[in-house]
């Protein structure tokens, strides 16, 4: 079938244009008013912006999937705020199944959360609070009885807080799917084609059942954790490579390397010393990194290493220059001024989330006071030649490329001074960071239509940007168009 997008505007030209696409590409672009082809199917865009589909290239999907369903504790101020939302929710809401809730942010509170706190707020109900950077949780005594026995302390961070937060999943694929199908709808609707899906797990049987249900509104590149890369070399699966039955749809992605924690729950790794005189922490030796990066690399899977602090990311480029080969950095958010032009030099991508420079800004100050002005450096990045990728990290922020695109652009939100403006970037590159096309023949037909022109939005309309239309491979996946 041949689709032609009549009376298209493409962002930074005045010219309306017709786009033909077929087969799922895109098949030509010629000046509006020629005749058409006698077979096409014709859609009027009259004159609304049409560009690239959008990428978010970090996310954790059936995390994300279930936020929705579990109580936001994101805007509480104080522990004993949360547990005064767990209390409320545990009275309009009784039973026995796990309450679980998200999105506290502990490292401005001023009383440390405590078992008891639950305890009083849910009696015999266990209840897992996650944190809002998914790096820790919080619990209650009859949550720890039942998956952390033996443990003290009211908090699981890193790789205990991962392995109970995997464990939270509803028993049933069928649900979970659902799930997912409405937060993919809801990424259709913002101009979304496609994800990265960092998801712990092993997410090769998870999207391919997907898929053959009938998902096919997102392109998924899926990564593979420490405990299935091997299984995935055994597979065969390389990155890039497509998953059979998909119609391309599903590739395999990169071999995701946590290497350090997170800024709230003060476990990424710094040179200098928080508050409290720590340091972060090191989930692997660089000879471990050094093993895992090279294995990932002699057997074609592309490694993204989780680098929050400016001491882990020095790490991570170390081992990319030992191996001798690119791939990604996941976070990046504090990164020492030496280090900035290692990215281009070696290859290394910044797979950065501009949103969490807004939701981290206060924490920043605080935990890295005097450094803030190495956080979040997209300008200086971009100036030194490294290419950025933009994601999300939903749930930790919302899937939506526009508040990405926004942050970078104007650093600010709700209103505040923009922090450290200095590092902001122009509103092309950051699209640039958030697509993977381009409107030319030849590329794919993963498209989004737009109510306004992105190159002339303030941070303020870009993070609201009202998207009319998007298509994957030539097809409709979100249609507001009137």
């Amino acid at each position: 079938m041949t689709l032609v997008l009549a009376g298209a505007r493409l962002p930074g030209s005045p010219a309306v244009v017709d786009v033909t696409v077929r087969g799922g590409l895109i098949a030509g672009i010629a000046p509006s008013g020629r005749p058409f082809p006698p077979d096409a199917e014709r859609i009027d865009l009259d004159g609304r912006w049409l560009l690239p589909g959008l990428w978010d290239q970090h996310v954790h999907f059936t995390q994300w999937a279930q936020t929705a369903r579990r109580l936001d504790v994101s805007h509480a101020a104080s522990a004993a705020e949360a547990a005064a939302l767990v209390r409320s929710r545990a009275e309009a809401d009784p039973g026995t199944d796990v309450l679980v809730g998200f999105g506290f942010h502990d490292a401005l509170w001023r009383a440390h959360p405590t078992r008891e706190l639950l305890d009083v707020a849910a009696g015999d109900r266990p209840v897992v609070l996650i944190a809002g950077d998914l790096h820790c949780s919080w619990l209650n005594t009859a949550a720890f009885e039942r998956f952390a026995p033996g443990a003290e302390g009211a908090l699981l961070r890193e790789d205990e807080s991962f392995a109970l937060t995997s464990r939270l999943t509803p028993s049933d694929a069928a649900t979970l799917d659902r799930w997912a199908a409405e937060a993919a709808e809801g990424a259709a609707e913002r101009g979304v084609v496609g994800i990265v899906d960092l998801e712990y797990g092993w997410n090769l049987d998870v999207w391919t059942r997907r898929m053959a249900s009938g998902a096919r509104s997102l392109r998924v590149e899926f990564g593979v954790y420490r405990d299935r890369i091997a299984d995935a070399v055994a597979l065969g699966l390389r990155t890039g490579g497509a998953v059979d039955g998909t119609d391309g749809l599903l590739t395999m992605g990169p071999f995701k390397v946590i290497s350090d924690g997170s800024l709230n729950t003060r476990t990424a790794l710094c040179r200098h010393p928080y508050p409290d005189g720590g340091h972060g922490v090191a989930n692997l030796t660089p000879a471990e990194l050094l093993a895992d990066l090279r294995f990932a690399v002699d057997n074609g899977i592309e490694p993204a290493v989780h680098a929050i602090g400016d001491e882990a990311n020095r790490l991570a480029l170390d081992a990319f220059e030992a191996v001798g080969a690119g791939g990604r950095i996941e976070h990046a958010q504090l990164i020492d001024p030496a280090d900035i032009p290692r990215f281009a030099a070696l290859g290394v991508v910044a797979s950065v989330q501009p949103e969490h420079a807004m939701d981290d800004r206060d924490v920043a100050d605080r935990l890295w006071a005097g450094r803030t002005g190495d956080a979040f450096p997209l300008a200086s990045l971009l100036a030194a030649g490294a290419r950025l990728a933009f994601g999300s990290d939903a749930p930790v922020a919302p899937l939506d490329p526009w508040a990405a695109i926004a942050s970078a652009l104007g650093r600010t939100r709700d209103g505040r001074e923009p922090w450290h403006p200095e590092q902001r970037i122009p509103v092309e590159a950051a699209l640039t960071a958030s697509t993977r096309s381009r409107v030319a023949v030849g590329e794919p037909a993963d498209l989004a239509v737009l109510e306004a022109d992105p190159l002339a939005a303030s941070p303020d309309e870009l993070r609201g940007m009202r998207v009319a239309a998007t298509l994957l491979q030539g097809r409709l996946t979100h249609n507001a168009l009137s």
